[in-house]
């Protein structure tokens, strides 16, 4: 994992160009665990910056372990963010067939394995239903099913029931 204070953030990308940025931000995640709001900040940045209408960055594959390593610290209190921007930037990638550098990919997808912890660790909180979609699209993100988890992101109560309908009706 890049550290937050290493120069090679400088030379990562993101939607806005030099994600030099991005540390500073993802330092912040710590005193905003809670925050559910992605137009809040730091959240508005990271997502505007990381997962931008689809794309993804190489500053998005060296920002999830660090995402993901906040979450697992603080199990209890993370917001439903920390699981579904890694899990989006994933699906994204896998549906964009983007390539991981190779000096980001070790830390990228050994982050994405310890989600299934990270989400064990935490199952004695209380989960909402955004909560519990976050979590099951994280889950398979994790688990290289990217099409079910962009499903599973999308799949509310209401979208549940239409499909059940269709699903009963083939």
């Amino acid at each position: 994992m890049i550290s937050l204070d290493s120069p090679l953030w400088s030379q990562l990308e993101h939607a806005y160009g030099s994600a030099d940025d991005t540390p500073v931000l993802l330092g912040e995640l710590e005193s905003h665990l809670e925050d559910e709001s992605p137009e809040e900040e730091p959240w508005f940045s990271l997502w505007s910056s990381l997962c931008h209408q689809g794309d993804v960055y190489d500053a998005s594959f060296a920002a999830v372990p660090h995402i993901l390593r906040i979450a697992e610290a603080h199990p209890t209190r993370f917001s439903s963010s920390f699981l579904q921007l890694p899990a989006c930037v994933e699906f994204y990638r896998a549906k964009a067939g983007v390539k991981i550098p190779a000096e980001l990919a070790e830390s990228y997808f050994t982050a994405l394995k310890r989600i299934p912890a990270i989400v064990a660790m935490a199952a004695n909180r209380e989960w909402d239903e955004s909560f519990l979609r976050c979590v099951l699209s994280a889950i398979a993100a994790a688990r290289g099913q990217a099409e079910i988890a962009e499903a599973v992101l999308e799949m509310n109560p209401e979208v549940a029931g239409k499909f059940m309908n269709w699903f009963y009706e083939q």
